[in-house]
């Protein structure tokens, strides 16, 4: 046979071959070495979410029922459709009656960096939601509600699994009207050796009334505090003007329920409130006013996340004022006001964007 002919581009490339593959073998053994003992020390530690003191009481099993009986007549939500989901009807959400649909699940490294850590945020992605934004950034799974039928069993499984994957927390993402379901696996995957604070991923517009049957069961809040304006939650929000003063009531109830988040040594968030407000272009979502609200209903170092993402997406381009990204100086006006405020506990995306502002903060203080 003629002898090969190597050239020096097909060694370097040869070369860089056998680096990448032992570089990724060799990260892929320690990776999944340390997942293994990060979860056995997350088991080992001394934190024991609350929903545990209600199971050996019998209340939590008595919780999901309570849920599962508003479905009858559907009042889970805001909207309070009154439709008998029991019976396979549905409501404004569009969620299947009693059936629970999922999206996905799986460790997430996008959210808060208390809730994801090492490990990850075990997110649970569920389908359907009763507000509905026209700038939604999931509307394949919010308004069209793509996703697999699961069941409560299955539900509660994913749960485990996310554990055993050493996730932080057990995140379910858009849940207010599968609340019944989420309670009924939460029984199932307690019994079976859940340990982990459950996160409540919300869109903040919740019944106080609802999340009163979920004290004790939730041990994080992650409500968002999208519009200060009724007017601009019943534009962008499919009617849904009763959301700034609901809103309210529902991020009240939350802090009564579990207060200030405070990070253990260890960095993890296992109890507490988060609240997320989305900066928008045009001040659409009024954020100073926000602020201004959370300054003075709550203690000075609630946890506030001031995200710079907003994207238009979905529909967003049918209205002119939300069709674009927004600036540097619309976010930075919101930070700096924050501030003044004497919020101390602000998680400030778009660093680069406030380089050039540390002149204008020293200014205001």
């Amino acid at each position: 046979m003629p002898e090969e002919v190597l050239t020096r581009r097909d060694f370097l490339r040869r070369i860089c071959g056998i680096c990448l593959n032992f570089a990724f073998l060799s990260s892929s053994t320690i990776f999944f070495s340390d997942r293994k003992a990060h979860s056995k020390t997350l088991l080992n530690n001394s934190f024991e979410p609350s929903y545990l003191r209600l199971l050996t009481r019998n209340e939590l099993k008595a919780k999901a029922e309570a849920l599962w009986e508003i479905m009858e007549s559907c009042e889970l939500c805001p909207r309070r459709c009154g439709i008998n989901r029991l019976k396979g009807k549905s409501g404004f959400c569009r969620a299947p009656g009693a059936t629970l649909m999922v999206s996905g699940f799986s460790p997430h490294f996008g959210e808060e960096r208390c809730l994801v850590g090492y490990g990850g945020s075990g997110t649970i992605f569920l389908t359907h939601c009763n507000l509905r934004c026209v700038f939604c950034q999931n509307w394949e799974i919010s308004h069209l509600g793509r996703g697999s039928k699961t069941t409560i069993e299955e539900l509660a499984e994913m749960m485990l699994t996310l554990q055993k994957l050493g996730c932080h927390n057990i995140n379910v993402v858009t849940p207010t009207h599968y609340s019944p379901h989420i309670v009924k696996a939460l029984e199932i995957a307690a019994k079976r050796g859940l340990r982990l604070p459950i996160v409540y991923n919300t869109s903040g517009w919740e019944r106080v009334e609802i999340l009163k049957i979920l004290d004790g069961i939730v041990d994080i809040y992650l409500p968002d505090f999208k519009y200060w304006d009724s007017e601009k939650a019943a534009k962008y929000s499919s009617g849904a003007s009763s959301y700034p003063e609901l809103t309210k009531k529902a991020i009240l109830e939350m802090h009564r329920q579990v207060g200030v988040a405070k990070p253990a040594n260890d960095g993890i968030l296992r109890r507490g409130l988060i609240i997320r407000h989305l900066v928008m272009p045009n001040d659409v979502a009024g954020s100073e006013q926000v602020m201004e609200w959370i300054a003075k209903n709550l203690p000075k170092d609630t946890y506030v996340n001031i995200m710079s993402q907003y994207t238009p997406l979905f529909k967003a381009f049918d209205y002119p004022e939300i069709g674009r990204r927004i600036t540097r100086k619309e976010y930075e006006k919101v930070v700096l006001k924050a501030k003044k405020l004497g919020l101390t506990n602000l998680d400030i995306q778009g660093f680069q964007w406030l380089v050039k502002s540390k002149s204008k903060e020293e200014a205001i203080s």
